[in-house]
């Protein structure tokens, strides 16, 4: 059996010091990949284990360098991409039904396979759970769209978002410029609640149809109600002020991972029949999907790039901590060599 050395990696620690260190080995078992991590984006869910002692990211993007015996659709020199869930039973009513990401013997980044990550030079991976990547896509721009895109593609196919609907976006930042394009490319009118006006105009060049300054219009005067309000804020905002920008039978879809209690007026749930929906990363032909989108329409993230080293990765956890970011970063492997 061929075992793999994981190379460089980095991990959260108790302080909160993302710390570099060198990784184990892991046995290459049939229906595996070996992927040369060359970049990974880093998603606001990695700020929630900082402290733990598991090696960190779920953005990643490489060449294949090694595959197992069984493995037959991917090969040697192809660019593939992981994201937040690395495998299922395959056998539960979930997986079954092509709702993997629900399957309760997931196996979620933050919960199993904690000694590797994107942050590091090399994974070893199912290859059922590993995408390959369009022809011609950027392999620098393609690991936000690995949790990122996921997420917001997939929220929005969930919620059942149609052609020529108003979707308001809550927030422009690293899922939120990405929704916008999602949106205009399938044909929406998209309304971008920020705010102040700062952010206006590259929301506008990203296809938002109209832009409200939450600050300086807080009753969203003249404001069309919305039939879907994607929430991508790290924080909860006043739902009582945003119900009054929803249109009756309106979908309320949360985008952002947070542990607090869900607080909002029940009376107009009833009165107007909204629906709160929650939507989880993405199934595989979801991810699937997103990925063949955003080549077809030329859908990319506004990155920032830094170096996956220890300064580079504790700068980007520091500066996404302030939120200090247009609007995602992605840390570039120095020690990246191509297999082919």
């Amino acid at each position: 059996m061929v075992t793999v050395n994981l190379g460089t990696v980095y991990k959260g620690s108790p302080s909160g010091k993302i710390v570099e260190s060198q990784g184990g080995t892991r046995e290459l078992r049939p229906r595996d990949v070996v992927i040369e991590i060359a970049y990974s984006g880093l998603c606001g869910t990695d700020l929630h284990y900082r402290n733990a002692d598991m090696v960190l990211g779920h953005e990643g993007v490489g060449v294949v360098s090694q595959v197992g015996p069984e493995v037959t659709k991917i090969k040697v020199g192809d660019h593939v991409g992981w994201g937040y869930n690395h495998g299922s039973c395959g056998y539960c009513d979930q997986c079954w039904n092509g709702f993997d990401i629900l399957c309760a013997d997931r196996q979620m980044y933050g919960q199993a396979d904690l000694d590797f990550g994107s942050f590091g030079d090399r994974a070893v991976l199912d290859a059922l759970f590993v995408h390959k990547l369009p022809e011609g896509m950027d392999l620098s721009l393609a690991g936000p769209l690995q949790c990122g895109g996921a997420t917001v593609y997939s929220a929005i196919v969930n919620a059942g978002v149609k052609m020529n609907e108003r979707v308001g976006v809550l927030g422009l930042g690293g899922l939120g410029h990405l929704a916008i394009q999602y949106l205009a490319k399938m044909g929406c009118d998209v309304v971008v609640f920020s705010g102040s006006d700062n952010k206006k105009q590259q929301a506008l060049e990203l296809g938002a149809s109209e832009f409200v300054a939450t600050k300086t219009n807080p009753k969203f005067e003249g404001v069309k109600p919305v039939n879907y309000l994607l929430v991508s804020t790290s924080f909860q905002p006043e739902w009582k002020q945003y119900f009054n920008v929803l249109a009756p039978r309106a979908t309320i879809v949360p985008l952002t991972v947070s542990f607090e209690e869900m607080k909002h007026p029940y009376a107009e749930l009833l009165f107007y029949e909204y629906s709160i929906t929650g939507s989880l990363v993405a199934r595989r032909v979801i991810h699937r999907q997103m990925l063949e989108f955003s080549a077809r329409h030329s859908i990319k993230p506004i990155v920032e790039m830094l170096t996956m080293d220890e300064a580079g990765v504790n700068e980007a956890f520091e500066r996404l901590d302030k939120g200090d970011v247009r609007y995602r970063f992605v840390l570039k492997n120095p020690r990246f060599k191509s297999p082919v």
